[in-house]
């Protein structure tokens, strides 16, 4: 453990938790320093004029069934179709009966429902997939999408440039990386996790919170805090680990004692019809969090709807127990996504914001065209729909589509690694530059033959 007020060893990452860390400021919050951020950007791997861009990655943990949600099937046998109709939206397509909010925002979303991948069909395999634009393969994990634009761009303000809500995933039953982290590119540029519900009535975020061994410690004393960490961490500094923490110890401490951070994380300061607009429920308050933090600076937000595929109720409807029925989906998750998506959407569009912050709806895979024995639907990579708003993307398009029975793509296919070239294409990054891999070779943004979902930006 790293203790400013004691003499105490410091132990590895693997071997320190992450209020050890947050003890001297070390956690995975830097960023590029401006110099490096100019260089990027003379060396062609950034955009000028993009540098406002924020990107908002709504993760729909366990998957959506597309034929129940945004591209439905009503002609297909009832097998196939669902209990669902289909309703008008504003952006002149279908979506389910389920979603009656995004239908009025529908006009500034834009769904493409030719995704497709090649990954086994499990959780943590697809997170990856969609998360990264990559399978892991070789013992090479990838970064997440926030932590190439946290590398390129860096931080704007004391915040972190990149921000998990309200905390990174669980188990998804492969037992293989989940795709949140900064891979290759390092801790450094892991994601700022909230670790706090923000719908409880206590809600803190716990690394804003003055170490509890501090208390002699004042915060406006920081330009001695050096010396103070320089006498505790000896035995640190020898290690490899020591070149991290002196890079983000400053910014570390700066995102502790920024008033800044704290106003931008305070849910208090909005009214309480703003929060109960958003649903006073988990997502809902990490929707209007996540629109207070772009408002504040961070880059990155990724948005997680569940946090594992157990215990809770989740897009994953097999249908029977520990899973979630068709029912449960309709009355439960469904009206709750509904409400904080929509509720995100206007209040970014009425806010000015939308145009600078592209919304991303992502998902594992999507769900099998025929309905199984137990009334719900299984793991299906072959066909599943993707959504986009804000962020450059011209709303109320759809663009690819699914056989008659939404089982495989029959227009306009696309994969992870075409997401994750839009996302980039948006933010302003350089899809054929790179980036410091494994071993230092070149690591490509995107691999060969990937790009921007172009007709999003028509």
């Amino acid at each position: 453990m790293l203790n400013l007020t004691g003499n105490g060893t410091a132990q590895t990452c693997d071997g320190t938790t992450r209020r050890d860390f947050m003890q001297v400021g070390t956690l995975g919050v830097g960023g590029l320093s401006l110099a490096n951020y100019l260089q990027a950007e003379e060396q062609g791997r950034v955009a000028s004029g993009h540098d406002q861009r924020s990107c908002i990655m709504i993760f729909n943990l366990g998957a959506p069934s597309q034929l129940d949600t945004f591209d439905m099937k009503p002609e297909a046998p009832l097998e196939v179709r669902g209990p669902f109709k289909p309703i008008s939206t504003s952006g002149g397509y279908h979506l389910s009966e389920i979603l009656p909010r995004h239908s009025q925002i529908a006009r500034h979303l834009s769904l493409v429902r030719s995704c497709h991948h090649t990954g086994a069909a499990v959780h943590d395999a697809g997170w990856q997939m969609m998360q990264t634009g990559r399978q892991f393969q070789g013992g090479v994990n990838t970064p997440h999408a926030g932590s190439v634009v946290s590398y390129l761009r860096g931080r704007r303000s004391d915040l972190p440039p990149f921000v998990v809500l309200p905390e990174t995933m669980g188990r998804g039953g492969g037992n293989l990386p989940n795709g949140q982290a900064g891979g290759f590119l390092g801790k450094a540029n892991d994601p700022f996790a909230l670790m706090a519900d923000p719908s409880k009535p206590d809600f803190k975020v716990p690394d804003l919170l003055p170490p509890s061994t501090l208390p002699e410690v004042r915060l406006d004393r920081r330009r001695r805090l050096r010396d103070l960490v320089d006498s505790a961490v000896q035995d640190f500094e020898a290690t490899e680990n020591a070149e991290m923490m002196g890079r983000n110890f400053e910014a570390a401490w700066r995102l502790m004692s920024s008033p800044a951070a704290r106003n931008a994380f305070d849910l208090q300061q909005e009214p309480q019809s703003v929060r109960e607009r958003y649903g006073l429920n988990r997502f809902g308050q990490c929707c209007l969090l996540s629109r207070r933090l772009v408002e504040a600076g961070v880059r990155f937000v990724t948005i997680n709807t569940f946090l594992t595929v157990f215990d809770e109720l989740t897009w994953d409807i097999h249908g029977s127990k520990p899973f979630t029925s068709i029912e449960g989906m309709r009355d439960i998750v469904a009206p709750l996504y509904d409400q904080g998506y929509s509720a995100l959407i206007e209040d970014l569009h009425q806010r000015g914001l939308l145009g600078n912050t592209l919304v991303c709806n992502l998902a594992e895979f999507g769900r099998t065209p025929k309905v199984n024995p137990a009334g719900g639907r299984d793991h299906w990579p072959q066909c599943f729909t993707v959504g986009f708003a804000g962020g450059g993307v011209q709303g109320g398009q759809v663009v690819g589509a699914s056989d008659p029975i939404g089982g495989v793509p029959a227009d306009r296919p696309v994969q992870p690694g075409d997401v994750i070239a839009t996302i980039f294409h948006s933010l302003g990054l350089k899809l054929d530059s790179h980036l410091p891999g494994p071993a230092g070779r070149p690591f490509p943004l995107v691999d060969f033959g990937y790009r921007e979902i172009h007709e999003l930006f028509v």
